[in-house]
């Protein structure tokens, strides 16, 4: 029987969707244990420990200076050598909204460059806070593991600053190197960069991105929020025949267990 991979749900304050991501790696097989950052400082726990390193959502310090922040800043000051040492030892990470914001601005993603940053997530072009169900779909990318995934998905924004902002040669890098995972559709299953299909204006209606191992995961929709039928507010009215939000997790469990 083969041994569960162990998930680090990182926390700090601010952070809020932490259970929901403990959930949805439970329920696609994964053991997950919270772990408080200070708990890293403090040597009580430990990166190598683990597996998967997830970023949960939220407010990481209140979103001080900007989204995620503080969290990249704090991860590179205190463990950039832990970081480093858990990525060549082939660890997973994955970071969802505001995780994903902290993964940008460390630099792990899109290129693994810790500690300098290549993209941003800045404010949606909408002005506003977006917290509603948009569609996002895979596509071909280094993170092979989802390129299974031939569905449109539902999934949940919750954010203010998402949308994914680059100059023109980084962008084309990008997409050259098939670091592009999953996209903003509409209905239809169409790439679009109008709103309110793309609920932030991201650049090439990108939705998540992988770095070249796709073993740095990030995305700013949260599928750990549809893990079960019942958490989508249409479950009534609409027919899902599985909640779209679990072969993502189970994928990556899939893909680290046999890593």
């Amino acid at each position: 029987m083969k041994t569960k991979p162990n998930v680090c749900i990182l926390r700090s304050d601010g952070t809020n969707c932490d259970r929901e991501l403990f959930y949805a790696f439970e329920k696609a097989g994964g053991s997950a244990e919270y772990v408080h950052i200070n708990q890293l400082r403090k040597k009580e726990r430990k990166l190598s420990d683990f597996q998967i390193l997830a970023l949960p959502g939220g407010f990481s310090y209140g979103d001080d200076l900007a989204s995620g922040k503080v969290l990249a800043v704090e991860l590179i000051s205190f463990f950039k050598d832990d970081l480093q040492t858990f990525i060549d030892r082939k660890g997973y990470v994955l970071g969802v909204c505001n995780g994903f914001q902290t993964l940008i601005r460390t630099g792990l993603l899109p290129f693994t460059t810790l500690g300098k940053m290549r993209a941003t997530l800045t404010n949606n072009d909408s002005g506003h806070f977006e917290c509603r169900w948009i569609k996002i779909k895979a596509e071909k990318s280094k993170a092979t593991y989802f390129n299974d995934l031939d569905y449109i998905m539902d999934v949940s924004v919750n954010h203010g600053e998402g949308k994914l902002f680059t100059d023109e040669a980084t962008l084309k890098k990008i997409e050259d190197d098939g670091l592009v995972a999953f996209r903003y559709v509409d209905k239809h299953g169409t790439i679009t960069s109008k709103y309110p299909d793309n609920p932030n204006g991201a650049m090439h209606a990108i939705a998540g991105l992988s770095d070249k191992t796709g073993r740095i995961f990030g995305l700013m929709p949260h599928p750990e929020k549809f893990v079960d039928i019942t958490q989508h507010p249409n479950w009534r009215r609409e027919t899902f025949s599985f909640p779209h939000g679990l072969p993502f997790f189970q994928r990556i469990i899939t893909f680290v267990s046999q890593s």
